[in-house]
């Protein structure tokens, strides 16, 4: 069934809703923009920050998915997980939590939380079973078995199309599409990522709501020879051709300036 919308905490995704802002807050400092990481003890404030520059929700992770990152166990991405939701339970902020590991989704599960980013696309089936079981909207990353394992414009179309298939097997129907724009394995390279932008609008066939999730990513940095803290002019152009695209959210690291570029865009819409 086409839905074009998702209710995530009673906030509307897609559909005749403005396009939504997702917040990133990162606790892993093995991060690739070293200007995202929040350590313990100040979440609660950025996330109240991100809220007053204009978030509608929140996207909590602790492990850097960045080619090259550190690799860190599941138990201490767990633990770090559990301590930023122990500063954010009781807000009633609307949240995801960004993990792709079973285990540290229990964690999660006995947080105060709204939505499960899953970068590999509910393609590990016992991880898409506790995410069916939990009853939380998804937002799902274009994956055959790996997180952004589909190279190429037309490979991309054929992981979404599985990730629609899996949603529907597992009976999960609100639920936002991820197209996995950036350097997710060794055989995707930067111009891979321009098509995917080119094309954005041609992800809206599968009738959902499409996140645009290019923050400060490298293939903005390789054509602008700028490291990620010197990429914002870079995402804020992007992005605003990625919303006329069709994009119904974006998930961004500067929110401020991102909630400006999205009233300038809805203002420009308006009849």
């Amino acid at each position: 069934m086409l839905q074009q919308h998702c209710t995530i905490n009673r906030l509307r995704v897609g559909g005749d809703a403005p396009v939504r802002l997702m917040g990133i807050i990162n606790c892993s400092p093995e991060s690739f923009y070293r200007g995202s990481y929040t350590p313990a003890g100040g979440v609660y404030d950025r996330a109240m920050a991100m809220l007053d520059s204009g978030a509608d929700m929140i996207d909590l992770g602790a492990r850097s998915t960045a080619p090259g990152s550190p690799h860190i166990t599941v138990a201490e991405e767990a633990k770090r997980v559990d301590a930023a939701l122990s500063e954010l339970d009781g807000t009633g902020i609307t949240l995801s939590v960004d993990t792709r590991h079973l285990e540290v989704l229990e964690v999660c599960l006995r947080h105060e939380i709204h939505a499960v980013n899953d970068i590999a696309g509910l393609a590990d089936e016992r991880y898409a079973r506790a995410v069916a079981d939990s009853g939380l909207p998804v937002f799902a990353m274009a994956s055959f078995k790996e997180p952004g394992d589909a190279v190429g414009l037309a490979a991309t179309r054929e992981a979404l199309a599985a990730v629609v298939n899996r949603c529907a097997r597992l009976e999960i129907d609100e639920y936002v599409l991820d197209p996995a724009v950036g350097r997710w394995v060794p055989e995707r390279t930067s111009e891979d990522d321009w098509e995917l932008c080119r094309n954005f609008g041609s992800f809206s066939a599968f009738g959902r709501p499409v996140l645009a999730a290019i923050s400060r990513k490298t293939f903005i940095g390789d054509l602008l020879g700028r490291a990620p803290e010197d990429r914002l002019a870079g995402t804020l152009a992007l992005t605003m051709m990625l919303v006329t695209a069709g994009a119904a959210m974006v998930r961004s690291h500067d929110v401020g300036e991102t909630a400006d570029l999205l009233r300038v865009y809805e203002k420009m819409r308006q009849a």
